[in-house]
């Protein structure tokens, strides 16, 4: 029997994150920052008393280098403890060794399969069938999220998947349901069915990262379309790297101008040189500009029906005690968190 969850540790998160979810794919286009939110949301929802498991699934070992670890061997590794009893593991997912272990589990063929990878025949089946190695990724997930201890607990309170980018990941939640449809019988329709239950069930949120730029906002909105259409549950658009506003409204009206006369006035009122008016006056302009620019892309993410969070901007690569920052926007007492 599952442990519950108790409403106090629910609480710890805000409400644009489901506390009903037990697995959150986060996907967006390559540069957005995916991978640093989705551990940033992994440890936001350890923070709360769970202990989850961040798994990455492109084999580019990511949360090694983030977590300023060894490379991940293909078995849970902690990562960090967190005051609270909460802690935070992860796995880097091989599609090797998940075929080696899928193989054993259904079939009993762990001996032969470790043949079939001496030969390099796993690694050339999975090669030329990209198709099957979202299959094994998505069914070491779904065994990842159902696993249950002795106790008849559950392994993970929480699992949270650094996930392929919004280019593919429809196909790539896709690929088991795909499966499912040749396979009608025994353990891989077994397996599939389970697989594909989970990931369209209520216990998944998809997230989405993207930019206030705009080709990420462009696939932001094409992914959500895909995936709300092809029967997934949408979790919160992140917008990262977002800006705060400081310069007044009519600057940011189209056409309008900074006047370098007035900045060199104002400058002279603190002390400072005006010959830094003309180069500010650039600045300021070029920073109106970029305002506008995102304040129209934040209007075209309107099209997208999901709750939006904005966590601020980070310059990479970013270190451990930035991750724990970024972790508080996604806990309930973020709204005086820094933007």
């Amino acid at each position: 029997m599952a442990a519950p969850i108790s409403r106090a540790r629910a609480a710890g998160l805000r409400p644009e994150i489901s506390a009903g979810s037990r697995l959150h794919l986060v996907t967006g286009k390559g540069g957005t920052g995916k991978t640093t939110v989705a551990a940033a949301l992994a440890l936001a929802l350890a923070s709360t008393g769970r202990k989850v498991l961040l798994i990455e699934v492109e084999g580019r070992q990511s949360l090694a280098q983030l977590f300023d670890v060894p490379a991940l061997p293909y078995e849970e590794k902690r990562l960090l403890t967190v005051p609270g009893n909460g802690s935070l593991w992860g796995l880097a997912v091989d599609p090797e060794q998940a075929l080696i272990e899928y193989l054993d589990m259904f079939y009993g063929l762990k001996r032969s399969a470790r043949g079939l990878r001496k030969m390099g025949a796993v690694d050339f089946v999975t090669t030329v069938a990209p198709g099957l190695r979202d299959v094994l990724i998505t069914g070491k997930i779904k065994e990842s999220v159902t696993r249950t201890n002795p106790d008849g607990h559950l392994a993970y309170d929480a699992v949270v998947v650094d996930a392929p980018p919004t280019g593919r990941i429809t196909r790539f939640l896709n690929a088991t349901r795909e499966v499912s449809k040749v396979a009608k019988v025994g353990p891989i329709s077994r397996q599939s069915e389970g697989v594909v239950s989970l990931l369209r069930g209520k216990q998944t949120s998809i997230h989405i990262v993207t930019l206030l730029e705009e080709m990420p906002v462009q696939e932001t909105v094409d992914a959500a379309a895909e995936l709300t259409d092809a029967g997934f549950r949408l979790g919160a658009v992140i917008v990262n790297r977002a800006r705060p506003c400081v310069l007044p409204e009519e600057l940011l009206e189209p056409g309008h101008t900074v006047d370098p006369e007035l900045v060199a006035d104002g400058l002279k009122q603190v002390n400072l040189p005006a010959s830094l008016a003309a180069g500010l006056a650039r600045e300021v302009s070029d920073y109106a500009d970029r305002l506008r620019v995102e304040q129209e892309n934040e209007r075209r993410l309107g099209k997208v029906d999901a709750p939006r969070i904005e966590v601020p901007d980070l310059n990479p690569p970013v270190e451990i005690s930035e991750l724990h920052e970024l972790a508080r926007v996604f806990r309930a007492e973020s709204e005086d968190a820094p933007r």
